[in-house]
C-alpha cells in the first residue's frame, strides 16, 4: 500500500474540465489508429499531453496580506509601470503590471493573487495574437477581475493567446476570495496580468519561472522587496 500511495502522490489530480478533451484526443486516438496504426501512437501521445495540461496539483499558498502570490504557472515576461485597462475600473492612472506567459506545458488553472472580495467581472471579446506580445493585453479576448484587498484594488486579467480558444472563469461579483483560491483556467497557451497599486513591490524579474499559489510576485512592506537579480 505505501507504494501505491506513493506513486499516487506523484501524480497530480485531472482538472473536471479536461475529462472532454481528454476523452475527444482518446476516440481521436482511436479512429486515427483504424486508418493507419502508426497514427495511433500519435494520438496516444496527445492524449497523454492532454491530461498533463490538465493537471492540477494542490499548491501551498503563504497566508500574509503584505504578499502577492503568481495567479498562474508560467515564466514570468513583463514587469513594470503601465496604465491600467479603462475596462477594469481602476481608480488608478498608474499601476505596477507584472505578466506571467503559460506555455502548452505549464498548468493553467489560475489562482487568486490576494484575498478580498470579488468587486467586478469584466470579460471582453477579441483576437488571438501570440500572448507573449504586449498588444495582447490590448487587443486580444481576456476576462478581468478586480479584486478589493486589504492594500487597495488588484487587477487580474486573463489573457487568450495564439492557440488558446476558452477561458473559463469561477468567480462572481461579491463573492469572497482567499489568496490561492482557484478561480479560473484559460485553455491551450495564454497569459495573466495583474495590475498593483503602484507601492507594491516587486519581487521578480523577466524570465524567472513562476508557481501559482506559492511563487511571491510582490510585496507591500520592504521585507520581501527585491532589488536585483543573477542570471546562471
Amino acid at each position: 500500500m505505501s507504494i501505491m500511495r506513493s506513486v499516487r502522490n506523484n501524480f497530480a489530480p485531472i482538472h473536471p474540465e479536461g475529462y472532454p478533451f481528454i476523452a475527444i484526443f482518446f476516440i481521436l486516438s482511436l479512429v486515427l489508429g483504424w486508418l493507419w496504426d502508426p497514427l495511433f501512437w500519435f494520438g496516444l501521445v496527445l492524449t497523454v499531453w492532454c491530461i498533463y495540461f490538465f493537471r492540477d496539483p494542490e499548491r501551498v499558498t503563504p497566508i500574509d496580506e503584505n504578499q502577492v502570490t503568481s495567479p498562474a504557472d508560467g515564466r514570468i515576461s513583463f514587469v513594470g509601470k503601465t496604465a491600467p485597462p479603462e475596462n477594469l475600473g481602476l481608480a488608478l492612472p498608474e499601476c505596477l503590471r507584472i505578466s506571467v506567459f503559460m506555455s502548452v506545458f505549464d498548468c493553467h488553472v489560475n489562482r487568486a493573487p490576494v484575498t478580498g472580495a470579488v468587486k467586478r467581472v469584466v470579460y471582453c471579446p477579441g483576437r488571438f495574437f501570440n500572448a507573449e506580445l504586449d498588444k495582447a493585453s490590448e487587443h486580444n479576448e481576456r476576462n478581468g477581475l478586480v479584486i478589493a484587498a486589504k492594500h487597495g484594488e488588484v487587477g487580474i486579467v486573463q489573457v487568450a493567446g495564439l492557440i488558446a480558444r476558452r477561458i473559463v472563469c469561477w468567480a462572481k461579483e461579491s463573492d469572497e476570495i482567499v489568496a490561492g483560491k482557484r478561480f479560473g483556467l484559460i485553455r491551450f497557451g495564454s497569459r495573466l496580468d495583474i495590475y498593483l497599486p503602484p507601492e507594491a513591490k516587486s519581487c521578480v524579474s523577466v524570465g524567472q519561472l513562476a508557481i501559482a499559489g506559492e511563487t511571491i510576485l510582490a510585496a507591500f512592506d520592504d521585507r520581501a522587496e527585491i532589488t536585483d537579480f543573477r542570471l546562471d
